[in-house]
């Protein structure tokens, strides 16, 4: 079945939840890349975008949120330290990991039990979060080691219900992926390891 393309208006972000809350996989713009979402407490579609994506089980994808109470559904706690560069860096393009909430599945915590997860400054990718009603999926609308789509129309995979169509996308770096508490640089991206230090000193 051919991948129905909507705009980013109220009524194609309401059609793209109701997909997600009927266990399907949609596309959507995000303030880096295209990215594929599903509902994260839905295992079975979860497994399914892991099959699209050719993506190892054991290689978690994160979550985006548009709102701290969206956020406090999905992690157990939000330490000082989190919170200290959740306030610095969003909404934006730094996903940082969280003790996971006992709801989530295990596809989608770290060995530690952790979760990544960023508050997203896509304004249409916010807008799915609050027609959705909470945190979806965020992982990149591409199989992996491919590279990531910056429009619809590079988007290739099989399997993917509906796409919410935001045009190209401007060329810019991934997410930074933080854990506040190990200070580790999980992957290097958007927010420089300065700008992460600074907050540390402040």
């Amino acid at each position: 079945m051919a991948m129905d393309i909507v705009a980013s208006t109220p009524a194609g972000i309401a059609k793209a939840a109701e997909s997600l809350r009927a266990g399907e996989v949609v596309a959507y713009p995000t303030e880096t890349v295209y990215g594929l979402g599903v509902d994260p407490l839905n295992s079975a579609a979860i497994h399914r975008l892991y099959q699209i994506k050719e993506r190892p089980s054991g290689n978690p994808v994160l979550l985006i949120v548009s709102n701290m109470e969206q956020l406090s559904r999905v992690v157990a706690e939000v330490s000082p330290s989190a919170a200290r560069y959740a306030e610095a860096f969003w909404p934006g393009p730094l996903s940082l990991l969280f003790p996971s909430s006992d709801e989530l599945p295990r596809d989608l915590q770290n060995a530690d039990g952790k979760v990544c997860v960023r508050w997203t400054s896509c304004d249409t990718a916010a807008r799915l979060c609050d027609a959705f009603g909470g945190a979806i999926v965020s992982t990149s609308a591409n199989t992996s080691g491919d590279a990531p789509a910056m429009s619809p129309d590079e988007i290739h995979a099989v399997g993917i219900a509906l796409c919410i169509d935001g045009g190209t996308l401007a060329p810019s770096p991934p997410s930074t992926v933080f854990d506040p508490e190990t200070d580790q640089v999980l992957r290097d991206g958007a927010i420089e390891r300065a700008e992460l230090d600074a907050v540390q000193k402040s």
